[in-house]
């Protein structure tokens, strides 16, 4: 590769590293949105803390779990060593044809941390901020990249006789991020009055303009999501990859549209919201493999499966404040399975690979966030008391308000 090519497609790589690193910024707006004012500083605070807290781990360890070299080619689990080693040739294509060493890594590394943001949803507003922390420290340093390797670094899922296929991260970032998700808001329990008298009480989100600009900042991130995905500067398969993104997206927005209104008789915002995201979650496993026509179906589809998510996690009582497990988990699984329904990998033995891939990773997740959240529940605790909850969190662990002049005691 001459370097002029090189050059190029090492700086794509470097821009869509930006925009993905600015959905932290999109998630903190929507969670916080979606929630009280009352815990707005610990939302805030939480997303802050886990895009450092993912580089620094995923950096010290994370990376070498997930790419531990050819040595481990086919297994379950390798490791090359603690922290980045400076390889030799890092800076020119003796590392890889399309983008240095360090490109690669901290690429890498902003897709880490979105897997504890999306369990930070789903546990809002009565979580201890310690805990959290600590659940997030082992799950972006431990388990995403165990599970990672098992596809992107050349594990047994990439080496069946029809290899699994998740092309940004259906199942790898998000499922692994809505199966933490899942566990963690079992284990606490729902919100106090979220489930009173045989009811499902609706706690409305305090700042929805907020909402609606994290999305659109998520969704502005999701170009660099799935097209830094292509891991070049290809200028057809990126093209591509972001007409399938945009299309989903907003096939995303009227399926979650149609079936909100047909459920509720009413245009709900924050379900339309929830649709572009499932739209956008659900084409990430195969946006490189469809037609436009395709990603439309894929998204309309994701679009009314997240409403129905949502109003199945109500009934069974678990409590999702941002609707984070019907968007990342649901549809997450939803785009994986459709990698083998549509597009270039249609058939058969792609969606029986698609599912040993799905079972394969949930499972894992789901025994490491239950052993990890357990342990904590029964040690030191991962709920806070009920007169924290009841004030709120931005006072009681982090003594100041989001909003000072306007703060009351309810």
């Amino acid at each position: 590769m001459n370097q002029e090519l090189f050059t190029i497609n090492n700086l794509w790589m470097m821009v869509a590293t930006i925009l993905v690193f600015i959905m932290h910024l999109g998630f903190a707006a929507l969670e916080a949105g979606l929630t009280r004012a009352k815990n707005t500083v610990n939302i805030l605070f939480k997303n802050t803390i886990i895009p450092a807290l993912g580089i620094l781990s995923y950096g010290f360890i994370g990376f070498s779990l997930m790419y531990p070299g050819e040595a481990f080619e086919g297994g379950f689990f390798g490791f090359s060593g603690f922290g980045l080693s400076l390889m030799d040739g890092w800076d020119t294509s003796a590392y890889n044809e399309g983008y240095t060493f360090y490109t690669d890594f901290i690429f890498q590394a902003m897709f880490a941390a979105t897997a504890a943001t999306i369990v930070s949803g789903a546990v809002a507003e009565r979580i201890k901020l310690g805990p959290f922390i600590f659940f997030s420290l082992l799950y972006v340093g431990i388990c995403y990249p165990i599970v990672g390797m098992w596809k992107w670094g050349g594990g047994f899922l990439q080496t069946l006789s029809t290899p699994f296929y998740d092309f940004a991260g259906s199942t790898i970032v998000h499922s692994v991020g809505g199966w933490g998700a899942i566990i963690g808001a079992y284990l606490l329990g729902p919100r106090l009055g979220k489930y009173k008298d045989n009811k499902i009480n609706a706690i409305p989100g305090h700042n929805l303009p907020l909402a609606t600009f994290g999305v659109f900042l998520l969704w502005f991130g999701w170009f660099g999501f799935n097209g830094g995905s292509v891991l070049s500067a290809a200028p057809g398969a990126v093209s591509l990859v972001f007409v399938t993104t945009a299309v989903a997206a907003s096939a995303g927005a009227f399926g979650a549209l149609f079936a909100s209104y047909a459920k509720f008789k009413a245009y709900d915002i924050t379900m339309v919201l929830n649709g572009i995201l499932a739209g956008l979650v659900s084409i990430t496993a195969g946006a490189d493999m469809m037609a436009p026509w395709e990603a439309a179906v894929i998204g309309f589809i994701g679009g009314i499966l997240v409403v129905f998510g949502v109003i199945f996690f109500d009934k069974v009582k678990i409590d999702d404040p941002v609707g984070a497990i019907s968007v990342h988990l649901v549809c997450g699984i939803w785009g994986t399975l459709a990698v083998g329904i549509f597009g270039d990998l249609a058939g058969g033995a792609q969606i029986l690979s698609q599912v040993i891939g799905i079972v394969a990773i949930g499972a894992f997740c789901v025994i490491f966030s239950f052993i990890i959240f357990y342990a904590l529940k029964k040690t030191i605790g991962i709920r806070v008391d009920e007169q924290e909850e009841v004030e709120g969190l931005d006072i009681n662990e982090h003594g100041m308000h989001a909003y000072p002049d306007f703060a009351t005691k309810e």
